[in-house]
């Protein structure tokens, strides 16, 4: 035990932990892919983890022929509420997995501020 009741060979320890703990649910989200809709399924915009859109798929019913400007502008509309809504899941499922990892630091670190301590917080959990 060290003078002032820290033990700076367990922190180190406990940090190389959770740094691996991150690392871990930082390459789960970037595998794990969620999914957003607009206008009842007629578009479908896919998202990883991370938030990177990964892909779009537009229901040919979305398509009328007889009005193509209203059409396009119809579909812009809907692919990008399908990416808020992929975000958003995107957003919930980064707090799943990385909200017990910022949990963690401000417990888990005598002295060390926890997560809102760290400068920048984690990128892309708003922080």
């Amino acid at each position: 035990m060290e003078p002032g009741g820290l033990n700076i060979q367990e922190l180190l320890q406990q940090a190389q932990r959770m740094q691996e703990q991150l690392f871990t649910a930082q390459r789960e989200l970037a595998e794990t892919e969620v999914k957003g809709t607009a206008g009842g399924g007629l578009v479908t915009a896919t998202v990883n983890g991370q938030g990177e859109v990964t892909g779009l798929t537009i229901d040919p019913k979305a398509i009328d022929p007889g009005d193509v400007a209203d059409t396009a502008e119809t579909i812009a509309d809907l692919v990008l509420a399908a990416i808020r809504d992929a975000a958003r899941e995107a957003q919930q499922l980064q707090q799943e997995k990385m909200g017990p990892l910022a949990e963690g630091l401000g417990g888990g670190m005598p002295g060390m501020g926890g997560a809102g301590g760290l400068p920048g917080g984690f990128p892309g959990l708003g922080g």
